[in-house]
């Protein structure tokens, strides 16, 4: 059992009311129970609770550049799919934190260097990084595993996801849902242009997590790309390279230990 006097817990929310609400009870729930709640984000607390749905969880692991800290959410979003609890089972959760009785999830992103011809910017993704042309015009983008040449793209653009982003963008383009055990990366086009002058594979290609995906823009109508991490866009011009893999960086899910993976597949999409 946790000696819960000793224990720091960031609370983070959104702006909504429920959110709001759900993180002024939790707060005297866990002040009863001997925790401390810090006024502003402690980066050595013991653990993070994430108040919201799928994009404050994202957006807490960027704003607080993916601390060293386990994190758990509790939806009062839409889909929740990282999401553990309910707001209805803040004195269940306290219980079993307070027995041990959770498991730690390592999910790693994915990194990307994204070189011009005057910086080289590093950005981080923990569900997905896309490339994808200013302007919603086509991109030619060839693309080279580590030394390999595999194909020059045409197309909206490209996505490349991590085991734990299968199941967001990369599986509404029609890419495949992939268990978060495994290490790999997949790589799926986004309306990929299939006619007698352009060839591109329609189907998402799975890498070796060791390997670098090197992608090198031909510029037609302007010289700038859109590079977008979790939902968050930047544009770029003068791409000359971006070179994306599984990154050292990750994220620590809390989990309870009858978490399933596959059950919460079930429950969110099939």
């Amino acid at each position: 059992m946790l000696d819960n006097q000793t224990h720091v817990i960031n609370i983070v929310t959104n702006e909504k009311p429920v959110s709001k609400e759900t993180s002024r009870i939790l707060k005297q729930k866990l002040e009863k129970n001997g925790y401390y709640i810090p006024n502003e984000f402690d980066y050595n607390a013991d653990l993070i609770i994430c108040i919201g749905g799928d994009g404050s969880f994202l957006h807490t692991l960027h704003t607080y550049n993916f601390p060293n800290i386990p994190i758990i959410g509790i939806n009062t979003g839409h889909l929740g799919f990282f999401q553990e609890l309910s707001p209805y089972q803040l004195d269940e959760f306290i219980f079993r934190y307070e027995k041990g009785d959770y498991i730690i999830q390592e999910l790693y992103a994915v990194g990307a260097s994204v070189r011009t011809r005057t910086s080289c910017t590093e950005v981080l993704g923990i569900n997905e990084v896309v490339i994808k042309g200013n302007k919603s015009r086509t991109v030619h983008l060839n693309i080279s595993l580590d030394d390999s040449f595999l194909q020059r793209f045409s197309g909206d653009g490209i996505l490349v996801s991590t085991p734990a982003g299968s199941t967001a963008y990369n599986y509404s383009l029609g890419g495949s849902i992939v268990d978060p055990k495994l290490s790999l990366l997949q790589i799926t086009p986004i309306a990929p242009m299939n006619t007698t002058a352009y060839r591109s594979f329609t189907s998402s290609v799975i890498v070796n997590p060791q390997m670098t995906i090197k992608v090198y823009p031909e510029y037609t109508f302007e010289n700038s790309l859109l590079i977008i991490t979790d939902g968050v866009e930047y544009k770029y011009n003068e791409i000359t390279e971006i070179s994306l893999k599984m990154s050292d960086v990750k994220a620590q899910l809390l989990r309870l230990k009858d978490y399933d993976f596959w059950n919460k597949v079930k429950e969110k999409f099939l």
